[in-house]
C-alpha cells in the first residue's frame, strides 16, 4: 500500500499546529481532541459510538499494521470525527485481515493525518486540557492559519453536547440468550458497543436492545428481570430524559447495571453531580481498585466526564431518601476518579469502565456475573 503524500495540517483551538500527511479521506473535519493510550484495538476504537464528534489521537506509534476485519467492529460504522497517527503502516499482516485501514478510512469518509509527533501532541493536551481541534488536508490545508483557527474555534464544545440519541438505535431489537434462557434484560442503547449484548447473551440472558428514547412503561411491558444502561457519547448533564427513566427503574427496585455513560447517569439519578475531566481516560490499561474485593484490575476506558461523589464511606442518596445508602465501589488508581457506584439498599450498581473488553483486558468480566447475582437475589426476595 502506498501512503499519501498530500499535505495536511492539524490545528488546536489554542493556535498550536502540527503538519503532516493526509491519512484517510481528503478534506476537513472538526471535533474534540482526545488521546487513546491503547497499544492495540484501533478498529474497536474507531467503531465505538462513544467517540462520536471526537478526533482520536493514537499514542501507539504504529497504526494499521494488523489491517481490519469485520469481526472486530463494535458498531455498524466508524464514529470518530477524525484520526491522528504517527506512523501509518505501509503493510497489513494478520491472518484475520480482510483489508487495510487506510482504505477503510477513505471509504468511510474519515479525514485523518499521519506523520505527526503524537507524543508532543498528547503531552500538550495533558498540560492544557481537552480542546477542540481540526484536521485539514488537500486544498483545505492551503488556507491561511488564522482562517483554519477560526473554524476550529467556531466548532461546538463537548460540554453541553446531547449526543446519545444521535448514536442510538431507533427500533427495538432482541438478542436471544445463548443456550437456556435464565433472565431477560432491557438494555437502553446510549451508544452501546456490539460486544456488550454478546457478553450478556452468552450468560443466558435475552437482551431487549432499546432506543435511548424508551419510556418506563415500555420497559415495564417487557416484564424484564433487569435494566442495563450502556456507554455513550456526550455530556451526561444533558441526559435528563434518561435520568428520569432511571429514577423510575430505581423506584420500582428493578435490578440495574450501568457502564460508562450509564455510570454517570446513575450518579445523576441518585442526586450526585457530574463534571468534565481535564483530558479524560481513554485506553485499555487504566488501573482501578474494586473496593468490594480490594483487587486491582486493568480496565478499558473511554470517558471525558465523571461522577462527583464522596470517595469514602456511605452516603445517603441526595435525590431521594428512598434510594438509601450509596458507596463508591471502584476508584481509579491514577487520579482517584470515581469508577463505580454501589447502592446498598436497592439493587443497582455501575462502573465507569468497559467490562465487555473489546478491545481490552478481561479483568472486569465478573461484573456481568455480579449483575446476574443481583437479578437472582431480587427474584428470591420477591418469591
Amino acid at each position: 500500500m502506498r501512503l499519501s503524500t498530500t499535505p495536511a495540517v492539524l490545528v488546536l483551538e489554542d493556535g498550536r499546529t502540527f503538519r503532516g500527511s493526509a491519512y484517510g479521506a481528503i478534506g476537513e473535519t472538526l471535533g474534540e481532541a482526545v488521546f487513546v493510550t491503547a497499544m492495540s484495538g484501533y478498529q474497536e476504537t474507531l467503531t465505538d459510538p462513544s467517540y462520536h464528534r471526537q478526533i482520536v489521537i493514537q499514542t501507539a506509534p504504529h497504526i494499521g499494521n494488523t489491517g481490519i476485519t469485520d469481526d472486530d467492529d463494535e458498531s455498524a460504522k466508524i464514529w470518530v470525527a477524525g484520526y491522528v497517527v504517527r506512523d501509518a503502516s505501509r503493510v497489513s499482516s494478520n491472518w484475520r485481515s480482510i483489508g487495510d485501514l487506510s482504505t477503510r478510512l477513505v471509504e468511510s469518509g474519515i479525514v485523518g493525518i499521519s506523520d505527526v509527533d503524537t507524543r508532543a501532541l498528547t503531552l500538550h493536551l495533558r498540560e492544557a486540557g481537552a480542546m477542540r481541534m481540526g484536521i485539514f488536508s488537500g486544498p483545505a490545508a492551503a488556507a491561511d492559519d488564522d482562517e483554519l483557527l477560526a473554524k476550529v474555534q467556531g466548532s461546538p464544545h463537548m460540554a453541553g453536547a446531547k449526543l446519545a440519541e444521535e448514536v442510538s438505535i431507533t427500533e427495538p431489537k432482541l438478542i436471544h440468550a445463548v443456550g437456556q434462557k435464565k433472565f431477560s434484560v432491557a438494555a437502553v442503547d446510549l451508544g452501546i458497543k456490539s460486544m456488550t449484548p454478546v457478553r450478556l447473551s452468552e450468560r443466558g440472558i435475552d437482551v431487549h436492545l432499546l432506543p435511548a428514547t424508551t419510556s418506563f412503561e415500555q420497559i415495564q411491558a417487557l416484564g424484564v428481570d433487569g435494566v442495563f444502561f450502556s456507554n455513550g457519547p456526550g455530556d451526561p448533564a444533558t441526559a435528563d430524559a434518561q435520568v428520569e427513566l432511571l429514577r423510575e427503574v430505581l423506584g420500582a427496585k428493578i435490578p440495574f447495571f450501568g457502564i460508562c455513560f450509564g455510570n454517570q447517569l446513575l450518579g445523576r439519578a441518585l442526586g450526585f453531580g457530574t463534571y468534565k475531566l481535564p483530558f479524560g481516560h481513554r485506553g485499555i490499561n487504566v488501573p482501578v481498585m474494586d473496593r468490594t474485593t480490594d483487587k486491582v484490575e486493568i480496565t478499558s476506558q473511554n470517558h471525558g466526564f465523571a461522577v462527583d461523589a464522596p470517595l469514602d464511606g456511605e452516603t445517603q442518596a441526595p435525590h431521594d431518601a428512598a434510594y438509601g445508602r450509596v458507596s463508591v465501589s471502584h476508584v481509579c488508581l491514577n487520579d482517584d476518579v470515581v469508577e463505580g457506584l454501589q447502592c446498598l439498599d436497592i439493587p443497582a450498581f455501575s462502573v465507569q469502565f468497559h467490562p465487555e473488553a473489546a478491545a481490552g483486558p478481561h479483568d472486569s468480566s465478573y461484573l456481568f456475573d455480579r449483575f446476574i447475582d443481583l437479578m437472582s437475589a431480587s427474584q428470591v426476595a420477591q418469591a
